[in-house]
């Protein structure tokens, strides 16, 4: 099915990988094209699969050329990796938006079931949707990572809008979305009803400042997404190489690689997105470098999602003034976990445990009677 609907790769961007040393990239992977055909997936661990739907996008943006994307990537070397890469080609658009929705729901779908991570790139955020609908029928809570300089709620005059890819994602029932979080938002581009709503929601958001003072801070945010989606309007200008879209505040080119790095390296991620792209020389050989690091995430899990917390685990009880908090820390990677409790308020004697991420800060508040700010968060979600 997917092949039916997948473009093969020019094969003059092959040609040029050709003449390029053999340990790069382009003679590594797998190339849907067709001289060689399209790939057996069944060894296959990631598949990056390029998309122009611009119609829903905000912004004058030009499609985003995939073409000038692939020589650079293809240019770089492989890390030491286990894993096996494909380059599926370019999904085309549909004769309406909702027809690109529904067949990149599909092509994700499908992928995601073969236990293949999907990275998509180019086109608008609202293919997030598209993503996320790839989950729904898992009957399962699914977490939104976006990093994004808005919060993707407001469109026009409404607080919440059909046309918006997250209001659509919340007011669609039944909804499956557990948690939403903004990592890069910059207050001058967010109304305080938006701000409000957020917090109405006890969903997540980190300002551009804090992650840039701290880029690990999102590391256990990550640990709990499922998809991450990249609007990559909030680089900086100096990072975009263009003007128009970007703005002088941003996100610069090595943290937005960190970042891309630790969305791989969470266990629990199964799809990626990067939208909203430039068409600079300077973007396409940054872009290249997050995908490179996005990978050298996924060859660097730890496999402890789901967590068990067994011998590899040391558990530290925390009494607080009026509770108490269970924290856990791997021995193997060295990172924490901190444990919830849901009630059952059907049944008040049914109680169940769940483990949230966090960090070793989050232990130290907790030491000094200050509950962590995601714990409550996450609490109040349950």
């Amino acid at each position: 099915m997917i092949e039916d609907v997948l473009i093969p790769v020019d094969e003059t961007i092959i040609g040029i990988s050709s003449i390029l040393p053999k340990q790069v990239l382009g003679n590594n992977i797998l190339i849907n094209s067709k001289s060689n055909g399209f790939p057996d997936l069944d060894q296959i661990s990631i598949a990056i699969i390029g998309v122009q739907e611009l119609r829903n996008s905000h912004f004058n943006h030009s499609r985003y050329d995939m073409d000038k994307f692939r020589i650079e990537f293809y240019k770089l070397y492989t890390g030491n990796w286990k894993l096996n890469i494909a380059d599926l080609g370019d999904l085309p658009n549909g004769n309406k938006v909702e027809d690109t929705y529904y067949i990149l729901k599909e092509v994700c779908l499908h992928l995601r079931q073969m236990n293949i991570i999907p990275i998509i790139i180019g086109g608008s955020q609202d293919l997030t949707l598209s993503m996320y609908r790839s989950f729904e029928n898992n009957n399962q809570w699914i977490n939104i990572t976006s990093i994004d300089n808005r919060f993707d709620f407001s469109q026009d005059e409404d607080l919440i809008s059909g046309r918006s890819y997250m209001s659509s994602i919340i007011l669609k029932k039944p909804s499956y979305l557990n948690n939403y979080t903004n990592l890069g938002y910059q207050s001058y581009l967010i109304s305080q009803e938006e701000l409000d709503l957020m917090d109405k929601l006890f969903f997540d958001s980190y300002r551009l400042g804090a992650v840039l003072d701290d880029f690990s801070l999102s590391e256990p945010i990550f640990r709990e997404t499922d998809i991450a989606s990249f609007d990559l309007k909030c680089l900086s200008e100096n990072s975009s190489g263009e003007s128009i879209n970007s703005s002088p505040n941003g996100f610069d080119s090595r943290t937005i690689c960190s970042l891309s790095r630790y969305a791989g390296i969470s266990d629990r991620l199964s799809l990626v997105g990067f939208f909203e792209l430039f068409n600079t020389n300077t973007f396409h050989k940054l872009l290249s470098q997050i995908i490179w690091y996005f990978i050298e995430g996924v060859n660097c899990r730890f496999n402890e999602y789901p967590v068990y917390t067994g011998k590899s685990f040391n558990k530290y009880i925390v009494p607080l003034s009026d509770r108490e908090l269970i924290f856990y820390r791997s021995k193997k990677s060295d990172r924490w976990w901190v444990e919830i409790t849901i009630e059952n308020y059907l049944d008040n004697k049914t109680k169940s445990n769940t483990l949230l991420s966090c960090t070793y800060e989050d232990y130290e508040e907790a030491c000094n009677d200050k509950i962590p700010e995601r714990w409550l968060k996450a609490s109040k979600r349950a």
